[in-house]
């Protein structure tokens, strides 16, 4: 992608005020705007020609070894507009390498081809990757579920020099309660100590007196 003279105005400005913020002219503004319209619009040509070519490429290598001329030229120029070569155009190459342009390619794609394993390997072994955590922190005994056993290297958890653990006093067992003692002697009832009393009987009736006569 390569930039006018006016548009390299407009980017420098840009840059400028991206790292020096400060108010911005109206015209300023839209030249902005219009360099962004540009750059979007060159980068959706840029993929629609590389659809292009990814399809004549397929075209092409398909109608091998008869197209050989066209299939070479095809894939230098999808090369540069960064297409990826894959394991269909890499066997085509092998089995033209009798050309030097065949050859000279294959070399170019195989070194493609071992960047983006490379590229794929490292993303996955970076999506895998665990923290290591240091042996000092892997055992937790103090919370529920750590680790039990001793850690290689950890010398003050050898069970060898750890003291042992003496057996927990077993509680005392109660002592039985004393015996009530028996009485030697039966126990006067309440009506032996508090006898009832008999009854006073009413006194008795005085004789009727007579009455003396007139």
């Amino acid at each position: 992608m390569a930039f006018g003279a006016e548009e390299l105005r407009v980017l420098r400005r840009a840059l400028a005020l991206a790292l020096h913020p400060s108010p911005a002219s109206a015209e300023d503004v839209q030249d902005c705007l219009r360099l962004a319209d540009s750059l979007d619009e060159a980068m959706r040509e840029g993929a629609r020609l590389r659809a292009f070519l990814v399809a004549d490429l397929a075209r092409y290598r398909a109608a091998l070894p008869g197209t050989a001329a066209g299939y070479l030229t095809l894939l230098e120029e999808a090369l540069g507009a960064a297409y990826r070569p894959n394991p269909d155009d890499l066997a085509a190459l092998r089995a033209l390498r009798g050309n030097p342009v065949a050859a000279a390619l294959l070399d170019r794609c195989q070194i493609l081809a071992e960047q983006d394993v490379r590229a794929r390997l490292a993303r996955g072994t970076a999506r895998h990757a665990s923290p290591v955590v240091p042996a000092s922190r892997t055992r937790l005994t103090a919370l529920p579920g750590g680790l039990s056993g001793p850690v290689a290297g950890d010398a003050d958890q050898d069970p060898a020099k750890k003291p042992e653990r003496k057996p927990a006093d077993k509680p005392a067992a109660p002592k039985p309660a004393p015996a009530t003692p028996k009485p030697t002697r039966p126990i006067p009832t309440p009506g032996e100590v508090f006898p009832r009393r008999k009854p006073t009987p009413p006194p008795a009736p005085n004789p009727p007196q007579e009455l003396a006569a007139g």
